[in-house]
């Protein structure tokens, strides 16, 4: 139902494949603002944009619900035309062609009332033996970002979880210390749960120096798409990176704050 819920919205009844030959598979999963779970209705930064391009340009996105790790693997077997709110990383520059939108970065969260140590680089957290950093499983910030968790892993101080609400409610729990992930994606998740919205202003936010800004944005597969298709949804991205379309999504749906720690415009 949802699936086909996501597929009457973005179609058009007259000129559904006026740019594209077929419909373009771009499952998704939940990520803050960028991507919603409203039940019936999948929606937020990024199915809004598709949806906008849809009705404009006569091109139909077939918008699903996915963990993060399956969305990966689909992306990387050549079952997804487009990975959505990806950051740029070599492994995924051999899959796909990148398109960016903003710039972001992974920080470190944590809750002031558990009166952590502030940390500032990889040493200092590796330094912190007996921490526990919560990551999202198939988030990618790079190859820095992988030999940091192999780091933790060894010191069996790295947890695992399926997505972002999961990393939010063991923080609150005390379960673990920290959570690596974008400001936006922790802080957007959490509040749109009752049961961690109340975390979200206490929120405190720690850059490590090993993880600076980097690119944020869409991969197209280079597996699953012809040259045709490819070429009108490069017309279409390209303008929208253009007229700052993803940018101003985040600054509709975040606050400042939250934004100024971790999202910025190219």
């Amino acid at each position: 139902m949802r699936l086909l819920t996501a597929m009457l919205a973005v179609c058009l009844s007259t000129s559904a494949f006026a740019h594209c030959s077929r419909p373009i598979n771009v499952p998704m999963a939940v990520t803050g603002f960028s991507v919603i779970d409203q039940g019936e209705i999948i929606s937020g930064i990024y199915p809004e944009f598709l949806r906008s391009l849809s009705a404009k340009e006569g091109c139909t996105f077939l918008i699903s619900l996915v963990p993060r790790a399956r969305m990966e693997l689909m992306f990387e077997n050549g079952q997804a035309d487009l990975l959505v709110a990806a950051t740029r990383t070599p492994r995924r520059d051999k899959l796909g062609i990148f398109f960016p939108f903003i710039r972001s970065r992974p920080v470190l969260i944590s809750l002031p009332a558990f009166n952590r140590q502030p940390v500032k680089s990889f040493q200092e957290l590796l330094n912190q033996s007996k921490t526990k950093v919560a990551v999202v499983r198939g988030f990618d910030y790079g190859e820095r970002y992988q030999a940091l968790l192999v780091d933790l892993q060894k010191q069996d101080r790295l947890v695992l979880d399926v997505d972002p609400l999961s990393v939010a409610r063991l923080l609150k729990l005390g379960t673990v210390d920290y959570a690596l992930m974008a400001p936006s994606i922790l802080a957007g998740t959490a509040q749109t749960d009752s049961r961690v919205a109340d975390m979200v202003d206490q929120l405190r936010y720690e850059a490590l120096a090993e993880l600076p800004w980097g690119e944020s944005g869409v991969y197209v597969s280079k597996k699953s798409l012809n040259p045709e298709d490819y070429a009108a949804i490069q017309e279409m991205f390209e303008n929208a990176e253009r007229n700052n379309v993803i940018w101003k999504g985040f600054q509709r749906y975040y606050k400042e704050e939250i934004l100024r720690e971790g999202v910025r415009p190219l």
